[in-house]
């Protein structure tokens, strides 16, 4: 497959004047973030958007940035929620939840909490209204079926005050359901973060018990995904989307991902040769029809069961391009230290790997339970970050491991 669009795309494509000399020439070359943004938006104008953007069906919207630049985008309003609602709606394991009318309460960043209580601000006093320091439930809610609980940036950080509010919130969602159901959104180390502190403080006992769980937002650790399955007995899956793409695959309950990609195709790219290659991920998408993206880098790593190029052999996102650590044996990519991570010890939480001296590794990391590793598991994990990264490595616990300033967390410490 040489990933060439469709007749079908050109023809949907060929009025916007980004893709005019690729409509021209017969050929569309991988499209890189840095072409969307030059001389965005009117590389992107038609009569037809010019229209949907003064009529309000079309909407510029910033890309949610986790530690790269975020991206200025054009599209529906609510278009990556209304993805969310429809896989969720189509799920296997959880439609069920949606169909019973079960409330959404998403537990993520506090730039999502946020950016909520502005719009709701927006609508109530106009375009210049902010909201307020600490937005109450209803300035927090998106639309009747989801509010946001998170009011702070780093989630180590959350007192028992803040604790025992989300609970009571949470149960304030699981009452309105006449059976006493709820859906849980999150990112999963912010859900992780809430369930240690709930059983640290004995609050567990009073945490209501959601029907399904989704994480999304950023890539959840094997060894955080491990946790919420211990702590709770319904489905825990995963989407795999962004703010440009909306979502386009997820997880079952088992783990094994599903490709979801309606009106889009995906080809696989090595990101260097290999004989288990890393992959990039090229998207062609028409499911924003304001802004049609064709052969689109999306900056996210992927790798197969058997190494092939087959989109439907996907097994793991393996976080992002632009953080990738360079090692001899070829990259290394964020999921690649997750499997050394899960592989050494359960009890490992948080971490971040600190390759600044291109020598040696240090591997910074908390534990679920505070204590540091035994003996035994810090020296298998030493050894398998030895042969991952190739360098002299060491393990250093900590207390705490700051958040990101974007609310998430950065896998990777290295000179640009």
């Amino acid at each position: 497959m040489n990933g060439q669009p469709s007749a079908d795309v050109v023809a949907q494509v060929k009025d916007i004047p980004l893709y005019r000399t690729s409509v021209e020439r017969g050929h569309f070359p991988i499209l890189e973030k840095p072409e969307i943004a030059r001389g965005f938006p009117d590389n992107w104008m038609t009569p037809a958007l010019a229209a949907a953007l003064d009529s309000g069906e079309a909407e510029f919207v910033l890309s949610t940035g986790t530690n790269h630049a975020r991206m200025q985008i054009i599209r529906p309003p609510y278009f990556l929620l209304t993805s969310y609602y429809r896989l969720w709606s189509e799920h296997p394991d959880i439609a069920h939840t949606w169909h019973e009318g079960c409330r959404r309460v998403s537990l993520t960043t506090v730039l999502a909490t946020e950016h909520v209580a502005r719009v709701n601000a927006r609508k109530r006093g106009g375009p210049r209204a902010e909201p307020d320091p600490l937005p109450d439930l209803e300035q927090r809610r998106l639309d009747e079926r989801t509010f946001y609980v998170n009011l702070r940036r780093d989630p180590a950080l959350w007192d028992r005050v803040d604790v025992e509010r989300m609970i009571d919130e949470i149960r304030a969602a699981q009452g309105a359901h006449p059976h006493g159901a709820y859906h849980l959104d999150c990112s999963g180390p912010h859900l992780a973060h809430l369930v240690r502190k709930a059983v640290d403080w004995g609050l567990w006992a009073t945490f209501p018990q959601p029907a399904s769980i989704v994480h999304a937002y950023e890539y959840t650790p094997l060894n955080v995904r491990r946790y919420l399955r211990h702590h709770f007995a319904c489905p825990v899956v995963d989407l795999f989307g962004s703010t440009e793409l909306g979502y386009l695959f997820y997880s079952d309950r088992t783990g094994r991902y599903h490709p979801y990609l309606d009106r889009m195709s995906v080809e696989l790219i090595p990101v260097e040769p290999g004989d288990h290659p890393l992959y990039g991920l090229i998207v062609t998408s028409l499911r924003n029809p304001h802004m049609p993206l064709v052969r689109y880098r999306s900056g996210d790593c992927v790798r197969t069961e058997d190494g092939s190029a087959d989109p439907a052999r996907i097994s793991r996102f393996c976080g992002r391009e632009k953080e990738l650590l360079r090692a001899g044996h070829g990259p290394v990519a964020q999921g690649d230290l997750d499997d050394v991570i899960a592989a050494a010890s359960p009890r490992v939480f948080v971490h971040q790997l600190d390759a600044r001296d291109p020598s040696r590794a240090l591997l910074r990391y908390t534990t679920f339970d505070g204590a540091p590793l035994a003996p035994a598991e810090a020296d298998a994990l030493r050894r398998g970050l030895a042969r991952l990264t190739a360098r002299h490595s060491d393990v250093e616990h900590q207390r705490h491991i700051p958040i990101g300033a974007s609310g998430k967390y950065a896998w990777l410490a290295q000179d640009a």
